[in-house]
């Protein structure tokens, strides 16, 4: 016969050994519950947009040596003149051209000093077409007499993101959702909400691939894209 201490033992033994059992139960059915909870999957979604620039920038770099400076100074005021001209003979207004810098440098060989003067105008418009037909021109410049230093060209810029920034996120975003749902579709789940998302960077390069950062090119016609990671529940 045991005695009650011995049998109170093996009843709290018991006790603890059930509930073991039942917590490790409830315990793993959490967990698969948990883990039911938590299936997602993460996608990309893409969104492109032509665009036309919106402001045109047009650096132009001039200059004029000589061995008298005084020669040299008014040959590039005879060139702003005319630049001038040009400009207002196409229909700009005469706050859209502002100088931008000049700066004047010597050389000597054999004792004689030859001095150049170097002038630079900007032209910043948002008539891009206009601005266009101005470039297309520039040649009659060089007709009047105006040498035209290399860096002298037109820039396009696109400055109006935010405008469209929304509708492309949100274009994006159903992207990505399509193809969450090829990927439940395939696996016989549904696609539930939205549990995280990144944004991702706009871009803004030239349309036809020319060259130029944010947006800034020599053609006015421009590719917006971005591309966002979202990560939808699956049910």
């Amino acid at each position: 016969m045991k005695d009650p201490g011995t049998r109170r033992w093996f009843g709290t033994a018991a006790i603890l050994a059930v509930g073991l059992v039942a917590g490790g139960y409830l315990l793993g059915n959490g967990l698969v519950r948990a883990k039911d909870a938590d299936r997602s999957v993460t996608v990309r979604g893409l969104a492109e947009r032509d665009v036309t620039a919106d402001l045109a920038t047009w650096t132009i770099s001039y200059s004029s040596s000589s061995t008298d400076l005084a020669a040299a100074q008014a040959k590039v005021r005879e060139d702003t003149a005319a630049i001038e001209t040009f400009f207002a003979g196409l229909g700009f207004p005469e706050d859209t051209l502002q100088p931008t810098g000049a700066n004047v440098t010597s050389f000597t060989n054999e004792g004689l000093t030859t001095f150049t003067v170097r002038q630079r105008l900007a032209l910043r418009t948002n008539d891009v077409e206009k601005a266009q037909k101005a470039v297309a021109r520039q040649f009659d410049l060089v007709n009047r007499g105006v040498f035209l230093e290399e860096g002298s060209a037109m820039a396009y810029t696109f400055t109006r993101l935010n405008d469209i920034k929304p509708e492309m996120v949100a274009e994006a975003t159903r992207d990505a959702r399509a193809s969450a749902e090829q990927f439940a579709n395939d696996s016989g789940a549904n696609v539930g909400a939205i549990k995280e998302a990144t944004q991702g960077y706009f871009t803004i390069e030239g349309r036809d691939g020319d060259a130029g950062g944010w947006g800034v090119s020599d053609s006015p016609f421009k590719k917006v894209r971005v591309v966002t990671t979202v990560t939808f529940l699956i049910d």
